[in-house]
């Protein structure tokens, strides 16, 4: 997968806007302001965090070389997917869509 398809996918939710951040040279994708993806690169390899539950980022990260803990987030729920590795694309779009509910289902009400 490539940052193109992952952005368009990301970009396709509703609400969907994409903002970036300049400190860490990345794109930042959010719905009602709340961030779920965040696509930059790891050592000039193309990459997004996501967030899982704590239990579903450890199982990852054991079962991926792929897949380790985010750099700049907090490591027990963010991920960070690297789109060239080993995971199909099918898996790494399921990931978005987990990390959109996670988000969503953590936010704090308006």
């Amino acid at each position: 997968m490539n940052i193109s398809d992952l952005l368009s996918y990301c970009m396709d939710k509703p609400g969907a806007e994409q903002s970036v951040h300049s400190d860490w040279k990345a794109t930042q994708i959010k719905v009602d302001d709340v961030m779920f993806a965040l696509v930059h690169e790891v050592n000039g390899r193309p990459a997004v965090a996501l967030k899982a539950t704590s239990a579903l980022a450890d199982l990852l990260r054991e079962e991926h070389k792929d897949v380790q803990p985010s750099e700049h987030l907090n490591k027990s729920y963010w991920s960070t997917v690297l789109l060239d590795g080993t995971l199909k694309d099918s898996q790494i779009y399921y990931l978005v869509d987990a990390s959109l509910q996670q988000v969503l289902a953590t936010r704090s009400p308006h």
